[in-house]
């Protein structure tokens, strides 16, 4: 088995032309192609949630497939739809997923018109290959599903608050700093105040530092996870648990030349 930390270096040094390849199978490539087809004839909403191909490629490209039997709730994020006392359901959401979808999709005011919205038109398509991507190498190696996530998601984290509100990230990086479970079972504001102590979030947004920290997360997840087929720490017969995660990065940069 393929390490976390050599897969996900291969991917990223390599993510152009490993979408390319996935947008190119045979199923994507057909759903892209209804998408491109047909949403052009959506005029309303009712339009677009009565065509459940559109709407599960829709949901899926935003990440939220495990939302899409939900779709009386999805309807109210889609068109914005607000209570009494004028608060709007998607805005009131922690979530960015749902923000992001009904900014793509905003049938309050340009749902006729989505097809000429050449902005969210191929980011959407953009979107469904990359989840298609994280999904297929999730279903190999969740380590790796979790880095191309954060990998994606890093440009959005603004504070430590916005990391917890995120399952996945939250994983990321407890696992990256070493951050036992038993964290998360604190409150909201003494999580954070750990992370912001431990983890540089502003450098999170240099290329060259957050490639660092995922490969910090990487090795720390083989040293949980896949510690017999990481030949650096294979080395050790076990005895890895008491190695910093500096050292565990200084190992594999070995290993793998230098890089």
């Amino acid at each position: 088995m393929t390490s976390t930390f050599t897969e996900y270096q291969h991917i990223a040094r390599n993510l152009s032309n490993v979408l390319a390849r996935k947008a190119s199978e045979s199923t994507i490539k057909r759903d892209i192609q209804y998408f491109r087809d047909n949403i052009g004839s959506v005029k309303t909403i009712d339009d677009f949630m009565k065509n459940n191909r559109l709407y599960t490629f829709a949901m899926k490209a935003y990440g939220l497939d495990e939302m899409t039997y939900a779709k009386a709730f999805m309807k109210k994020v889609l068109t914005r739809e607000a209570d009494s006392k004028g608060n709007v359901l998607v805005e009131r959401l922690q979530d960015s997923r749902y923000q992001d979808l009904a900014i793509a999709f905003n049938f309050s005011n340009s749902g006729a018109n989505f097809n000429s919205n050449v902005s969210a038109y191929s980011t959407t398509i953009d979107n469904y290959v990359r989840q298609n991507l994280e999904t297929d190498a999730g279903a190999d190696d969740e380590g790796v599903r979790l880095a191309l996530y954060f990998q994606r998601k890093a440009g959005t984290i603004k504070s430590a608050y916005s990391i917890l509100a995120d399952k996945a990230l939250a994983e990321v990086v407890r696992t990256a700093l070493g951050i036992p479970a038993e964290a998360a079972r604190g409150s909201i504001d003494a999580q954070a105040n750990l992370i912001k102590r431990k983890l540089d979030i502003a450098g999170l947004q240099d290329p060259d530092k957050l490639n660092t920290f995922l490969k910090r997360f990487t090795i720390m997840w083989d040293t949980q996870n896949n510690a017999p087929s990481t030949p650096a720490l294979a080395l050790f017969s076990g005895s890895d648990a008491g190695l910093s995660s500096d050292i565990l990065l200084k190992l594999q940069s070995i290993r793998l030349g230098g890089r």
